[in-house]
């Protein structure tokens, strides 16, 4: 069943191809990437895909312009060399935070990626724990949104004694998300009412909902940016009469001072996937990664196969 499948791994995160490649059981299709002089890309198939079901993994991380121009191209020549199908596969969709016009004058940008996708010939999209689920509604072809939460659930259960732990929202916005992870550990949820006001980054909280005081408190958020979120409400929490609090997140983008932040913070650990490559920096003890190359790997083979893929959902 997989031998007209082929998986291309863009430059943004090799490792996790290599483990998605080593799942399914099949090499990964060898291509060539040319940067010239003048900084243009060239890429290049060096294997025939002539009505092959192509596989492209390249999630959103630095570079990111060049990353999304390198994902473009790739799926151009794969239109254009005749391949059958070309699913991108995004672990961290570029631009997924820019879901919504609430500014005057500025790109709703996750749509603008949507048709760029669209227009370099993608037939569907494959990602996990999108920052807004109407992301979805912006494709006029099947995405499909794998979630984190049960390998992230299963991970925590395995390392930790869960009976005094309180799960926290670090905004208003990830109350509705945080559920699923409290009804899969059975753990009672508290909310930081924080506002954010422009563009500097630095939310301040103002209300907690729910009670911490003498439990271990576990932030549960889709994505950790500048780390400004994270800190302002681990130290809330703390300040609430939390004994000592950790984070779990989906995607470790870990911009700017982020790691230097969680390094010299009060928090004890964080759990994150392996959506984004980490960089040996930004490797520090603190940080638990959980692979979910396993599970892009059988959502591909389902779609690939033409089987349901929604038992992978949950």
């Amino acid at each position: 069943m997989t031998s007209n499948i082929r998986i291309i791994g863009g430059s943004a995160h090799p490792e996790f191809t290599d483990q998605i490649c080593g799942h399914i059981g099949v090499d990964r299709c060898k291509t060539r990437l040319v940067r010239f002089s003048n900084e243009n890309l060239m890429v290049q198939i060096l294997e025939n895909v002539r009505d092959a079901d192509v596989f492209v993994v390249q999630p959103s991380c630095p570079p990111v312009s060049d990353g999304i121009l390198e994902l473009l191209i790739t799926i151009d020549a794969l239109k254009h060399a005749s391949a059958r199908r070309i699913t991108a596969v995004l672990p961290y969709f570029p631009y997924a935070r820019s879901d919504k016009k609430d500014q005057p004058r500025i790109s709703i940008t996750a749509r603008l990626m949507a048709d760029l996708l669209e227009t370099a010939g993608a037939d569907r999209v494959l990602t996990m724990d999108l920052h807004a689920p109407q992301v979805q509604g912006f494709f006029r072809f099947p995405v499909d949104q794998l979630k984190a939460a049960p390998i992230l659930c299963d991970h925590l259960r395995s390392t930790r004694d869960l009976e005094n732990y309180v799960l926290v929202a670090g905004d208003v916005g990830e109350a509705k998300e945080i559920g699923g992870y409290a009804n899969r550990l059975n753990l009672p949820i508290a909310i930081v009412d924080k506002r954010r006001y422009g563009d500097d980054e630095k939310p301040r909280a103002v209300n907690l909902i729910g009670d911490v005081k003498g439990k271990r408190a576990l932030i549960v958020d889709d994505e950790i940016a500048s780390g400004g979120t994270l800190m302002e409400a681990a130290a809330f929490v703390l300040n609430r009469g939390a004994i000592s609090v950790e984070a779990a997140a989906v995607h470790p983008v870990l911009s700017g001072a982020a790691t230097s932040k969680i390094a010299s913070s009060q928090l004890a650990s964080i759990v994150v996937t392996d959506t984004i490559p980490l960089s040996p920096e930004k490797r520090i003890d603190k940080i638990e990664v959980c692979s979910v190359s396993q599970l892009f790997a059988d959502a591909i083979l389902a779609i690939h196969k033409g089987s349901s893929i929604s038992s992978l959902f949950h």
